[in-house]
């Protein structure tokens, strides 16, 4: 008879926590076993929702508690060489910026140790060119992009072959800052791909090879007395 009664009054609560775990809020889930196992809080980013322990605090939920990190941070590398890439470009806007970009600026030997690293790097380059600059360069630099063909015609950017004066770090500056029509790219390539996407932008001006024994040798006076 006790092993009924206790299995009549294990069936009764449970019948009981049951009804009760049942709400008519829609945003109510009812009564959860441990749901912290579970359920896990919807949390935006940079925002601050003044759960301290299982305490609510109103006045902190409109406050920033992750940070923006400062102007000119550069990402930790343990390659020295990559960190030493990762360090600000200095070099401001302007036309007379980027003619002296095309004098000073030379791409990192990193690039361009050897033969097959410059190859790989420039290839890397060529994907990233696809994505970025392809729509309105063209597949092969010709300038004979799709938005070309959209606009009408409007913005036609010269052919990269035409551009031969044009140095690496005259390149690097466009990519960074942008030039004429074409908007700066620095926020949304980080400095190792600017670089692979101006390492593949000298093969196209020079018809699609690699020349490394005059890729940071070009004279750039023609291109600093043509103001190009």
């Amino acid at each position: 008879m006790n092993f009924l009664h206790n299995y009549k009054f294990i069936l009764f609560s449970g019948l009981i926590l049951l009804i009760v775990s049942c709400v008519k809020h829609p945003d109510s889930p009812g009564y959860e076993y441990v749901p912290d196992m579970y359920r896990s809080q919807a949390i935006e980013a940079y925002v601050d929702y003044g759960l301290v322990g299982d305490v609510e605090h109103e006045e902190l939920k409109s406050t920033m508690s992750a940070r923006v990190p400062v102007e000119g941070t550069i990402p930790y590398n343990e390659d020295r060489q990559m960190a030493e890439i990762n360090m600000p470009f200095e070099y401001g806007e302007g036309e007379e910026e980027r003619i002296r970009a095309s004098k000073e600026v030379k791409i990192p030997n990193f690039y361009i140790s050897d033969s097959l690293v410059a190859e790989n790097n420039s290839n890397e380059g060529k994907k990233l060119y696809a994505v970025f600059c392809a729509h309105c360069h063209g597949d092969k630099g010709e300038g004979d992009g799709k938005v070309v063909a959209v606009s009408g015609e409007l913005i036609v950017p010269p052919s990269y072959e035409s551009l031969k004066d044009r140095t690496i770090g005259s390149v690097f500056h466009t990519i960074t800052h942008g030039k004429n029509a074409m908007g700066p790219h620095g926020s949304q390539l980080n400095k190792d791909e600017r670089w692979k996407v101006a390492l593949y932008v000298r093969t196209l001006q020079n018809g699609g090879d690699l020349l490394l024994s005059e890729i940071n040798n070009i004279d750039s006076s023609t291109d600093e007395l043509n103001g190009n």
